[in-house]
């Protein structure tokens, strides 16, 4: 049985006094913590210190330390602006005394409705692969989310589906959840796979970064896509798009992860 915490679970964030907040929901896991899963709570942290009518455009993170899952995790925003139309604040993911992450974010207030705005991309979006072309999979790590990926030859999918299983609110009622729910995905597989020469391997992320573009309904299907793009100094890097299922491009990733050799056996 996966006695794993649903991503609802870990996001039900106990406010402890202004500007603190702590996910106390620990279990044990062989692996290290999820990457996605403290940037989502903190992202999620720092939106609950905005207006409300403030939405997530961007963030850039750092991993500085291996997170343990069973530990509780300690969040402590920083509220640097609230201007006009733009928030922005610092969030320090905290375990054990020691900082394991730290984020930047962007929150924005929606423009009027009735100013003129331009809504394009540069290129459409390649033709997706239907979903019952591909098989449903699920990964015990991520227990709220059924995947569909395209058949791969690397260790991870660089090309898939993915939906969350929970039931979430709407996007119009909870925009910051769903958010946090995209940024958590954001940071499932690796788009460096495909420059993974025999005996190396991507291994731990460095930084991460996401730009919202338009609002994402997370327990609907998005198609998330990740690209290889260099790998230098013992670093890779790869960029990322998620999509709705009309071809819209919901959000950006940008991930540099360590390439490491592998100990030999």
């Amino acid at each position: 049985m996966n006695n794993r915490p649903s991503i609802l679970e870990l996001l039900d964030l106990e406010y402890i006094e202004e500007n603190i907040y702590r996910c106390s929901v620990t279990h044990p896991e062989p692996h290290r913590l999820f990457g996605g899963q403290v940037a989502a709570q903190a992202l999620y942290a720092a939106g609950r210190t905005v207006p409300g009518d403030r939405l997530p455009h961007s963030l850039h993170g750092y991993f500085l330390r291996a997170g343990d899952t069973q530990r509780p995790t300690l969040f402590r925003v920083d509220r640097d602006r609230d201007g006009g139309a733009f928030s922005a604040r610092r969030v320090v993911a905290i375990q054990n005394g020691e900082v394991i992450f730290n984020m930047a974010a962007s929150f924005a207030r929606p423009r009027a409705v009735d100013e003129p705005l331009l809504d394009r991309d540069a290129t459409q979006a390649a033709p997706f692969p239907p979903l019952g072309d591909l098989a449903a999979r699920k990964y015990p790590r991520h227990p709220s989310f059924e995947f569909r990926a395209e058949p791969s030859a690397h260790r991870l999918p660089e090309r898939f589906w993915i939906r969350c299983l929970e039931q979430l609110p709407p996007p119009e009622e909870d925009p910051l959840l769903h958010s946090a729910v995209l940024t958590y995905i954001s940071d499932i597989s690796s788009g460096l796979v495909g420059l993974e020469p025999p005996g190396y391997t991507a291994s731990s992320s460095i930084d991460h970064a996401v730009w919202f573009h338009r609002p994402a309904q997370l327990d609907g299907w998005i198609w998330q896509e990740m690209r290889p793009e260099t790998v230098a100094g013992g670093r890779g890097w790869y960029t990322g798009a998620c999509y709705h299922p009309d071809g819209t491009r919901v959000a950006s990733i940008a991930q540099e992860a360590l390439f490491r050799k592998v100990p030999a056996t």
